[in-house]
């Protein structure tokens, strides 16, 4: 994973979706009738497409964009048994008392387009073919293209967990260790399939004032922790090269004044196999961790790659400002440790973003251009 005497491009794994297939995974997720021959012909067109268009803007290691999936964590009611029913969710913390603030994200963004049901009953694979479909795609796309590296996500048990509650387990934990050996050959089958794998973790940091407000910050840490082991035990027979790690806050546009602050997970994200981790670094609540990242004293073989592009607003950030986040965090650490990417993702859950998808695109162009004049000024 080193970066090749410049700065390597990268984001955090979902992206834009087409419209038609936009159409047709709601229609799936509404259980409303759809025609699975359509389904994959367009998914197939629309990752070759992605891939293609993250080539075009010059983004060194790419994504299938979750092309096929309705929600980076969600999706996985549709593959494994035991969900089912539905919850109301409570607002986030940080948004708990401005109720017309609330109003007024709904608004812009109308209701949520993903189902939250719970778990109801034991969790085991139910339907392989999907996640064999996704990864035929993308090897497909990506097959003899001029690409530095190509990653898949998967969601995390814990942040299954926040989102899809437990509502039929005796314990938190007896519910993450199902999911955890019902997901592991899914982990190891991306890896097999020629990707690195990404884990999703928002259950490591923006659970902490969402799915699991109730804890005390002891008790949300000692989760956190007990999330890691889990994880490095289903990765175990992957090497930790391929393995990165995606932590954040919660992907949307608001206070964020109740985010547990980095440096009190920094012990906790030490005990990682993952040889890369991504998370937040440009949006105005966190960037000023850079100093706790370079003060981390984590392993000099793990990758770090900051966001910096902010995947919640349509500024699009200017390049020189791209190359000043990277430069200092390189001079820090030590520039071949450090790759671009972006605070979240531009797609996490289909039909439901906030960002422009053309803007989107401009703010990924940035990125790359920022890359390239800080990679010239470290390697000079």
């Amino acid at each position: 994973m080193a970066s090749e005497k410049r700065i390597l491009t990268t984001h955090v794994g979902s992206l834009p979706r087409p419209d038609d297939a936009v159409d047709l995974i709601l229609k799936k997720e509404r259980k409303e009738p759809y025609d699975p021959a359509e389904f994959e012909r367009v998914m197939k067109r629309a990752v070759a497409d992605i891939v293609d268009q993250q080539i075009g803007i010059g983004i060194d290691v790419v994504s299938d964009g979750e092309m096929s999936k309705i929600g980076y964590s969600t999706y996985v009611k549709d593959r494994y048994t035991g969900f089912g029913g539905e919850y109301q969710v409570r607002p986030h913390l940080d948004v708990k008392d401005f109720p017309e603030f609330r109003k007024r994200m709904a608004a812009f963004l109308g209701p949520p387009t993903y189902r939250r049901e719970t778990a109801v009953g034991p969790i085991t694979l139910k339907d392989d073919t999907l996640l064999k479909a996704d990864l035929a795609n993308f090897k497909a796309a990506t097959a003899g293209k001029k690409i530095s590296g190509a990653f898949m996500t998967a969601a995390s048990p814990g942040i299954v967990a926040s989102f899809l509650q437990n509502k039929y387990f005796p314990t938190h934990e007896a519910y993450i260790e199902e999911l955890a050996a019902a997901m592991k050959s899914e982990y190891e089958e991306i890896v097999a399939a020629g990707f690195t794998l990404q884990i999703d973790c928002p259950d490591l940091a923006m659970s902490r004032h969402t799915g699991y407000q109730d804890l005390t910050e002891e008790e949300f840490l000692k989760r956190a922790a007990f999330h890691i082991d889990v994880i490095n035990g289903m990765v175990a027979n992957i090497p930790g090269e391929k393995v990165r790690i995606h932590l954040c806050w919660g992907n949307y546009e608001g206070p964020h004044d109740h985010d547990i602050a980095v440096e009190k997970l920094l012990p906790i994200l030490r005990k990682t196999k993952a040889k890369a981790i991504s998370y937040e670094a440009a949006n105005p609540r966190h960037e000023h961790e850079w100093i706790h990242w370079r003060d981390a004293r984590l392993p000099d073989d793990i990758i770090l790659i900051p966001g910096v592009i902010d995947s919640s607003t349509n500024y699009v950030e200017h390049p020189e400002l791209v190359a000043q986040r990277l430069e200092r965090l390189a001079n820090a650490v030590g520039k071949d440790r450090v790759w671009a990417g972006t605070d979240c993702g531009f797609g996490t859950f289909a039909g439901y973003s906030k960002v422009d998808p053309g803007i989107a695109w401009k703010k990924f162009r940035a990125m790359v251009e920022g890359a390239e004049i800080a990679s010239k000024r470290l390697w000079k």
